[in-house]
C-alpha cells in the first residue's frame, strides 16, 4: 500500500486537496493530512469557506520516512501560509532529497520555490506565481501536468484529474475502476 501525506491549513483549495485524497484513496493508498495543528482544517470552495477536513497528525509528528509521496494542494492561502513554516519547508526538502514524489497544484509550487527545489526544473502552476517560480530557476509552461524527476506540477482544478493520474503513475498504482 502506498502512503501519501497531504500537507495543508486553513484556506485550502477545496477541490484540490478533496479530490485527489479521495481518488488516491479509491486506488488503495493510505492518505495523511498533515496541518499545522491538530483537530480540523477548512477550505476555500472558489468564493467561500468550503468544508473542513480532519487533521491526522501534526506537522512536528511528520516523519518523512513513513510516506511514499507528498500531495500539496493550492489555493491562494493555504500555501501562502505554510511556505513561511520552516518545519514545512524542511518537509518538501526532504521528500526531494529522498527523490520522494511531491506533487503540487496551483499555488502550492510556491513551497517548492521556497524550499530551493526547483532550480532546473521544468514546471507549471497558477498564472499569478508564474513569475515567482521562474525567478527561484524553473523553466515554467502552462501545461495540464509536468512532471521532471520527483517533481509533478498543475495549474488548476481542472487538472486534477491528470494531476492525481501522474501522482499514481509515479507510486506505480493503477487507478480505482470507475463505476458506469
Amino acid at each position: 500500500m502506498q502512503r501519501v501525506l497531504i500537507i495543508a491549513t486553513d484556506g485550502f483549495e477545496q477541490s484540490e486537496l478533496v479530490k485527489p485524497r479521495d481518488l488516491l484513496a479509491e486506488a488503495g493508498a493510505q492518505v495523511t493530512i498533515a496541518s499545522l495543528e491538530p483537530g480540523e482544517i477548512r477550505g476555500w470552495d472558489q468564493k467561500d469557506w468550503g468544508q473542513s477536513v480532519p487533521v491526522d497528525c501534526t506537522i512536528g509528528e511528520v516523519s518523512v520516512e513513513d510516506y511514499d509521496a507528498l500531495l500539496l494542494p493550492g489555493g491562494q492561502m493555504n500555501p501562502d501560509i505554510l511556505r513561511t513554516e520552516h518545519k514545512v519547508i524542511e518537509i518538501v526538502r526532504a521528500f526531494d532529497a529522498a527523490e520522494k514524489p511531491i506533487a503540487a497544484i496551483c499555488h502550492a509550487p510556491w513551497l517548492l520555490a521556497e524550499a530551493d527545489i526547483i532550480e532546473g526544473h521544468t514546471v507549471t502552476g497558477w498564472p499569478s506565481i508564474r513569475t515567482d517560480l521562474a525567478n527561484a530557476g524553473a523553466a515554467v509552461v502552462d501545461e495540464e501536468v509536468v512532471v521532471d524527476r520527483n517533481l509533478i506540477t498543475s495549474r488548476k482544478p481542472d487538472d486534477i484529474p491528470a494531476f492525481t493520474e501522474a501522482l499514481m503513475a509515479a507510486l506505480n498504482m493503477e487507478p480505482a475502476e470507475q463505476s458506469a
